[in-house]
């Protein structure tokens, strides 16, 4: 199973995002150019298999950090946590 994450723009080049994912510091590079609206440095992306699908609210990245953090939690894997959230 493949789970979508949210990650923030930390830069954009030639149409490829260096996105920061949670609060570590784990990058991962996405492409940008499926998404239907202009994405800009410090904005939220949902990112699956290398794309980006779509825009995130702030909030709503947040939100689903904390979930995916609780997650973790549960399962007993806070160092993990540490290093990818």
């Amino acid at each position: 199973m493949c789970l979508a994450i949210p990650a923030e723009i930390l830069e954009i080049n030639d149409g490829v995002a260096t996105c920061k994912v949670g609060e570590g510091d784990t990058t991962v590079q996405a492409s940008i150019m499926l998404l239907d609206e202009e994405v800009t440095l410090g904005d939220y992306i949902i990112i699956h298999a290398g794309f980006a699908l779509r825009k995130l609210d702030p909030k709503e990245a947040q939100e689903t950090l904390q979930i995916l953090r609780d997650l973790v939690n549960i399962m007993g894997g806070e160092d993990y946590q540490h290093e990818m959230l």
